[in-house]
């Protein structure tokens, strides 16, 4: 589980499943023979008002021989940012880190129906060509290529039983601090600082 301090506690599911969203290349974490962590870009799906997460690794990934039947969490990072305290309207007071994050826990399930890998994999080359001007597409490519990319894969999805979200933004400071702090991070130039703005701000309208 999650540090959870009250006032950074995130519980409204439309907020975590909108950061999953956003944020869905995430880190698949095990314990089953040891701690093994690996990048995964997952698809979610509702069945039954139940949340599955959808994904695939590597055959010779060691991970991917533990999967089955066994209790994983999903870590989904959002943006993050260093505050310094020379923001602050008044002091003493010491630098921090605000960020977004969510955890998914739940079951995993190893899927070998080749049928719903092909699908997996499409519906995510769909989703992530879409912004492109001449999307590439999976169906496109060689029957005999495109099973021997399927046969080093293994697909699986994860009955998700619990989200966690932490959203630490300053909640705990005075409300004057905040407007210079998205000031502050909004004269940056890097996209996490701009985000963790941007989270800050709806939650001043909120």
């Amino acid at each position: 589980m999650v540090y959870l301090p009250s006032h950074f506690t995130e519980t409204r599911e439309d907020v975590l499943l909108d950061h999953i969203d956003q944020h869905d290349f995430a880190l698949l974490v095990t314990s089953g023979g040891g701690l093994i962590a690996s990048q995964v870009p997952f698809l979610t799906e509702h069945r039954h008002e139940k949340l599955y997460l959808l994904g695939h690794l590597a055959r010779p990934n060691p991970q991917a021989a533990e999967l089955d039947g066994v209790e994983v969490m999903v870590i989904f990072p959002g943006p993050h940012a260093y505050i310094s305290p020379g923001w602050y309207a008044a002091g003493p007071a010491v630098p921090t880190w605000n960020y977004a994050t969510v955890h998914a826990y739940g079951e995993a399930r190893v899927i070998a129906d080749r049928d719903w890998l092909a699908g997996l994999l499409r519906r995510l080359s769909d989703r992530h060509e879409s912004r492109e001007t001449t999307p590439w597409q999976m169906q496109d490519l060689p029957e005999a290529f495109l099973s021997g990319m399927l046969g080093g894969i293994v697909g699986f999805e994860i009955a998700v039983s619990r989200l966690e979200g932490k959203f630490k933004l300053s909640q705990n400071r005075p409300a004057i601090d905040r407007p210079r702090i998205i000031a502050a991070l909004e004269a940056r130039d890097d996209a996490d600082s701009h985000g963790v703005a941007r989270l800050m701000k709806e939650r001043e309208k909120g």
